[in-house]
């Protein structure tokens, strides 16, 4: 019993060593935001501008460690400065107020300098992709446009961004189903008046008597998805024309985004 119990002690032991160095080598290998992307930040991102500054400072400690952990390969393009930071801050803003929160289903981010076909060609007809979450061979990966990247940060006055809908297509995949219903971030108690609130603006999309992308419309995850880049790209208008999606997202992503002009 006693020899039991010392070996249960050594066994612990040696796994706590083994976790303490790899959280010191992970800290490491993790280097702070480079000071050249915080221009680019204040440029180009409202969200971020529209923080405190210790708000700011966690943005970007969140970002470093988004670059550190995930590839981002330019694929018949370079990527440039601009590009790392505009990724790395889609990737954050939807789950900004989640402090824990990983990208566990993503490794590598490719970037196309145009919109490609669904099954990732750049060249043919039906090359109207401007992002797409992976599958099959390319599961773990995201695959964007350059151009629609930079586009949903520089349009001044657009709803549009098609980084943070798939980055948001991601935090719905996590719980094992794109569906609309991010289960690993929205709470309980939500999901029904959710799921009534998608379907009846869908139908109001459908029938034309809404300013949401009609995408919106094709599916629940789809849905869910353009309303949040609605929601973070231009959120005192949206909180105007839609109070009642506005309320839930609130809620879902446990965030007030404040607008900032781009």
């Amino acid at each position: 019993m006693i020899d039991a119990l010392v070996i249960t002690a050594i066994v612990i032991a040696i796994l706590v060593f083994i976790l303490v160095l790899i959280l010191q080598k992970r800290k490491i290998q993790e280097k702070p935001l480079p000071e050249k992307y915080k221009p680019i930040l204040l440029q180009y991102v409202p969200f971020y501008n529209g923080l405190d500054e210790e708000n700011k400072k966690t943005f970007e400690s969140r970002m470093a460690h988004f670059l550190s952990s995930v590839r981002i390969t330019g694929v018949q393009v370079i990527v440039e400065d601009l590009d790392r930071v505009l990724v790395a801050a889609s990737a954050i803003i939807p789950i900004f107020a989640f402090s824990n929160w990983e990208y566990s289903n993503l490794n590598e981010v490719l970037l196309y300098p145009e919109n490609f076909s669904e099954n990732f060609e750049l060249e043919g007809d039906n090359r109207s992709v401007m992002g797409m979450v992976g599958w099959g061979a390319m599961q773990n990966t995201m695959v964007i446009s350059q151009h629609e990247l930079r586009e949903g940060f520089l349009n001044n006055t657009g709803k549009q961004n098609t980084a943070i809908h798939e980055f948001v297509h991601l935090v719905d995949k996590t719980d094992g189903a794109t569906d609309g219903i991010p289960e690993n971030i929205m709470q309980r108690q939500y999901i029904l008046p959710w799921l009534d609130l998608m379907q009846k603006n869908i139908k109001e999309i459908i029938k034309g008597r809404s300013d949401i992308n009609p995408y919106g419309a094709t599916n629940q995850a789809e849905f869910f998805a353009v309303v949040s880049e609605y929601f973070f790209e231009r959120p005192d208008h949206f909180k105007t024309k839609h109070p009642e999606l506005y309320g839930l997202l609130e809620e879902i992503f446990n965030q007030q985004p404040k607008q900032a002009n781009k």
